[in-house]
């Protein structure tokens, strides 16, 4: 018997004021890098937490996912905005990670992922938003923005480390991008014919 079909669930997102006042509710320099993290390169939460030291390669601009979902590495690129974000978090934070980028003070071991939900929760609370998102939203709204800008679709999948292309597909649609910028072919007509009205 075939499994009937699911709907396509839409990735609830973040426009740029909302991230704007989401990053600067954060007083935590450590909690402002990790947001900054996870939307700079539209990592999921494991793969924030699970970040080493070692995985930021400058010289390439790119950080190296470890065994991310479905056990498969991956490359992501690296903002020079995060790279130096980044190098200033690490230099200045106290106590200064060793393994991990973002580490637990008490154990000295990765942050547990409900842990920075929760910081997403508060920072959310705090700037006001009140969508029902949590911290991987800021993992849509970076594909979303990728795609509002134009980048091709298959740039966008590879960076999100996904296997099919039809998992990146529904970001098509919640991109503003998708009908906002057809132009009817009337408008050409008119630009381009003399016709009279």
């Amino acid at each position: 018997m075939p499994r009937p079909k699911r709907g396509i669930q839409l990735p609830r997102l973040l426009n740029e004021a909302e991230l704007v006042k989401l990053f600067n509710s954060l007083p935590n320099k450590k909690h402002k890098a990790m947001l900054f993290t996870a939307y700079s390169a539209g990592l999921r939460v494991s793969e924030i937490v699970a970040l080493k030291i070692r995985d930021i390669d400058s010289k390439r601009m790119q950080l190296f996912i470890e065994k991310a979902k479905g056990k498969k590495d991956r490359y992501v690129n690296l903002s020079p905005v995060l790279l130096d974000i980044l190098r200033n978090y690490v230099k200045t934070y106290i106590p200064k990670p060793k393994v991990y980028l973002f580490e637990s003070e008490q154990t000295g071991t990765s942050y547990p992922t409900r842990t920075v939900q929760q910081i997403f929760n508060n920072a959310k609370h705090k700037a006001g938003i009140r969508k029902e998102i949590g911290v991987h939203s800021l993992r849509h709204s970076f594909a979303t923005h990728l795609l509002d800008k134009g980048t091709d679709i298959r740039y966008i999948k590879d960076l999100l480390g996904h296997f099919n292309i039809k998992t990146t597909k529904r970001y098509l649609y919640v991109s503003k991008n998708k009908l906002v910028n057809i132009s009817s072919p009337f408008d050409d007509l008119w630009k381009n014919e003399d016709i009279e009205w």
